[in-house]
């Protein structure tokens, strides 16, 4: 791992960086454009509809799919609750990507945030925390910067608020804008959960910036939660100005109680 970048955010002093990097990315090995297929899933601390704590099973979702890069959310590590894991060693061994995670909450006697896997060549990473309007859950925007071919790809991933008063999650989404048009030439695909409904107003600010990947190339509704009988769309990709999206798609599974969302991508 090369030495982390950042540009003037509060930056995450905790990091994990684990696993190796794999050869099935379906970038082109030379050239400006990129191919990618991208996932976010919220893993629910690797708990299924079942009550059962299943990392195995949790690997075998992404691994079905072979995105290129994962974000991922509630993400334990050393947590009480799922006996001292190391959820991000684990998940790296289990699909064998390499495995970023950074802290940003504090949370029976361990760590919990959010982590991003990648089977592309991950050259460098920046956790910011967002600022926080009510005491509460540490919430934060982790990315990694990773190489396609000649490319760099920003891939940034994130979990926010989710009560009814969404100020707090229109706060962040300055923020998320204020990251990515910071580097305006490098593309960027911005994942996670926003607790939030399309149409309503985080979701109108998102696409000031950035296209929601399910409104270009998804069919039907999306819905992603409750994983069981899915009946909103919360879970999100979305890309910046000249990423062109071939397709998206949310596969049935009941491994967390949230389902994956997922999206072919490409740039010439």
């Amino acid at each position: 791992m090369r030495k982390a970048f950042s540009f003037g955010w509060r930056v995450g002093l905790l990091a994990v960086v684990v696993g190796l990097t794999g050869a099935g990315c379906r970038g082109p090995k030379t050239g400006g454009g990129f191919a990618l297929r991208v996932m976010s899933y919220n893993i629910h601390h690797g708990e299924g509809l079942d009550g059962r704590v299943d990392l195995e099973r949790i690997g075998g979702v992404i691994q079905r799919e072979r995105p290129d890069l994962v974000a991922l959310q509630e993400v334990d590590k050393g947590v009480q609750r799922t006996q001292c894991r190391d959820f991000p060693a684990e998940l790296a061994a289990l699909t064998g990507m390499t495995c970023v995670f950074s802290n940003n909450y504090h949370y029976q006697g361990g760590e919990y945030g959010n982590a991003i896997l990648s089977r592309l060549p991950v050259v460098g990473w920046t956790n910011r925390h967002y600022r926080m309007l009510r005491p509460g859950e540490q919430r934060g925007l982790l990315e990694v910067r990773a190489k396609v071919g000649r490319r760099l790809v920003r891939f940034l991933a994130t979990h926010i608020d989710f009560r009814g008063d969404d100020s707090e999650r229109v706060l962040n989404v300055g923020e998320i804008r204020a990251a990515v048009e910071s580097e305006p030439d490098l593309p960027a695909i911005v994942a996670g959960d926003f607790n939030d409904l399309p149409g309503r107003r985080v979701h109108r600010l998102m696409k000031e910036f950035v296209a929601d990947a399910w409104e270009a190339g998804g069919e039907g509704d999306g819905f992603t939660i409750p994983a069981s009988a899915p009946q909103r769309r919360i879970d999100y990709v979305f890309v910046t100005r000249g990423i062109t999206v071939d397709r998206a798609w949310v596969p049935e599974t009941e491994a967390s109680d949230h389902r994956p969302v997922l999206a072919e991508l490409r740039q010439r």
